[in-house]
C-alpha cells in the first residue's frame, strides 16, 4: 500500500458475506497479496470493529475493516546451503562460478523464508566461502551481476567490499568483457549486427522487458553468427553475442525484439516443443530394402531451459589490475540439443 494515509476504512458490502478476511482485504487493496494480507492481520495492524482476527474468518456484511499500516515483513537473511558448485577460480578477492541454468542468483519475493531463500548461489556461495563482500547487502553477498535463472554459465562473485566496488567500477564503465552463446530461431540477415533499442518493463506483463515502451534505459547487444543450422524443425542461427549494458533480460529481449528469440524462451515468442515441419513421406508398403523403407518421422524437441550460455569474462584482478580471462564451455544439455538438430 504505497503512498497511503493510514488508518484506511472499508465497509464489508452485502456481497461479499460468507468470503474469508484475508480473500476479502486481497481483492481490496491494490497490488496486495494475500500472504501480505495475513501479515497484516497477524500484526494487528488491521482490525474487524476493532479487533483482531482470523484470516480464516468469514464475514458477515457491514463489518468496518480499518487498516492502521504497512505489514512489516521480517527481514530476509541469506542462509547457507551445502549445493556443489563449479569453481573456475578463486582468490581472496574474487571467485568465478559456473551456474547452471535454473539457479537463482539471489532470493527472490516471497512468502516465507523457505519460499524466498532456499536453493540460489547466494545459499552455496554462503556454505563454501568463509567471507563475502556485504556491499549488496545481507541477501547479495558477493554478488556484483546477475545471470537469469535459466541462463547457464559465468558469474563474478567480489569476496571483500574493496574487490566488490572494484568491480562495480569495471562493470559501470564498460570495462568487463562478457561473451555469451545462444541459439535463435531463424536465420539473421546479416553475418553480423548491433542492437539499440531501449529496454523498458512491459506494463501488462511485469515479468517482461520490451523494447517497444517508453522511457526505456540505454541497451547496447552485439551479435555475430558462428554457425546456420537447418533443420526438420525450422532453421536455427548459433551466435556469439556482446553486451556493453547489462540491462534485465537484454540478449532475450533483443534477439526477440528483431525476430530471432533464444530458442527455449518461452517468455518472449519461442516455442516450448520443437515439432517437425517437414511431413513424413508415405509408406509404399516395401519392406525388403533400405530403399523402400518408410521414412519415419523426428520425435518433437523439448528444451527445458533457454539456450544461452555465458561463455566467457575478461577483466582486470580488482587487487593486482593484472587482466584475466574465463571460459566455460556450453553445458551437456546444449550440446546434445544442438547435435540433435545437427543430425536432423
Amino acid at each position: 500500500m504505497p503512498n497511503s494515509v493510514f488508518p484506511i476504512s472499508i465497509t464489508v458490502p452485502a456481497e461479499s458475506v460468507g468470503q474469508r478476511l484475508d480473500q476479502f482485504l486481497a481483492a481490496q487493496i491494490p497490488d496486495t497479496s494475500r500472504a501480505r494480507v495475513q501479515l497484516l492481520l497477524q500484526e494487528e495492524k488491521a482490525l474487524v470493529n476493532g479487533k483482531s482476527c482470523k484470516p480464516s474468518m468469514k464475514l458477515k456484511g457491514g463489518e468496518t475493516i480499518t487498516i492502521l499500516g504497512d505489514p512489516m515483513p521480517p527481514p530476509l537473511r541469506a542462509m547457507a546451503e551445502d549445493i556443489p558448485l563449479d569453481i573456475i577460480y578463486e582468490d581472496d578477492d574474487l571467485a568465478v562460478i559456473n551456474k547452471p541454468a535454473g539457479m537463482m542468483v539471489h532470493a527472490g519475493a516471497g512468502a516465507t523464508d523457505d519460499d524466498r531463500n532456499r536453493g540460489t548461489l547466494v545459499n552455496a556461495l554462503l556454505h563454501h566461502f568463509t567471507q563475502l563482500s556485504e556491499v549488496g547487502g545481507e541477501t547479495r553477498p558477493g554478488i556484483v551481476h546477475r545471470l537469469d535463472k535459466e541462463t547457464s554459465g559465468l558469474i563474478l562473485v567480489a569476496r571483500n567490499d574493496v574487490a566488490h566496488r572494484n568491480l562495480a567500477k569495471q562493470f559501470s564503465s564498460r570495462e568487463v568483457k562478457k561473451r555469451y552463446i545462444a541459439l535463435v530461431h531463424g536465420w539473421p540477415e546479416r553475418p553480423r549486427g548491433t542492437i539499440t533499442a531501449e529496454i523498458s518493463r512491459d506494463a501488462i506483463r511485469r515479468i517482461r522487458m520490451t523494447t517497444r515502451g517508453s522511457g526505456g534505459r540505454t541497451a547496447v547487444t552485439h551479435y555475430e553468427v558462428r554457425e546456420r543450422v537447418e533443420s526438420p524443425y525450422g532453421k536455427f542461427a548459433l551466435i556469439d553475442v556482446r553486451i556493453e549494458t547489462g540491462r534485465t533480460h537484454q540478449i532475450r529481449v533483443h534477439m526477440a525484439s528483431i525476430g530471432h528469440p533464444v530458442v527455449g524462451d518461452t517468455l518472449y515468442g519461442a516455442a516450448g516443443v520443437l515439432r517437425s515441419q517437414t511431413p513424413p513421406r508415405k509408406f509404399s508398403g516395401k519392406r525388403s530394402t533400405t530403399e523402400g523403407a518408410p521414412e519415419l518421422q523426428p520425435g518433437a524437441l523439448r528444451l527445458s531451459r533457454n539456450f544461452l550460455h555465458a561463455a566467457s569474462v575478461e577483466l582486470s584482478h580488482p587487487r593486482s589490475g593484472e587482466a584475466l580471462s574465463f571460459t566455460a564451455p556450453l553445458p551437456p544439455e546444449l550440446t546434445s540439443y544442438l547435435e540433435k538438430l545437427r543430425r536432423l
